[in-house]
């Protein structure tokens, strides 16, 4: 009976199918972000859209002016945080999550989705301070 010994990696394993080791996920042109720099980032682009819907909020929260940049090129005045977030296109996952929870937010109550964004902002805000103290995330 002949023995064989397994493969110590899964390289090895992709070297023996024949598979490009070196093959990518991610398409061209594209970046990829690992530990505290992607952390960093996903942090600061929460923060952003929180930034972005705070100052709608209150009775003399500020109006957006949003200008729509398809084939209508139509401008619309509002100071509704889900309006503006369901008009603007978010790249960054951590900013998606907020943008999600404020639709979540519109259907399940129909009112409160700037009040959740930022609350929500403001929470991940207060966790990049104790990440940068060391504090485990």
């Amino acid at each position: 009976r002949e023995r064989t010994t397994a493969p110590a990696h899964n390289t090895d394993i992709m070297s023996m199918l024949g598979q490009n080791v070196n093959s990518s996920v991610l398409s061209a042109g594209a970046s990829e972000e690992k530990g505290d720099h992607a952390r960093l980032a996903s942090f600061v682009g929460a923060m952003a859209i929180g930034d972005l819907v705070k100052s709608t909020l209150g009775p003399k929260g500020m109006d957006k002016i949003l200008q729509n940049v398809g084939r209508s090129k139509s401008v619309s005045v509002t100071n509704d945080g889900a309006t503006i977030l369901k008009s603007i296109y978010v790249d960054n996952p951590a900013a998606k999550v907020l943008v999600n929870i404020s639709k979540a937010q519109d259907d399940e109550v129909g009112d409160g989705t700037t009040s959740v964004v930022v609350f929500a902002s403001e929470l991940l805000r207060q966790a990049e301070q104790l990440v940068a103290q060391h504090v485990h995330p």
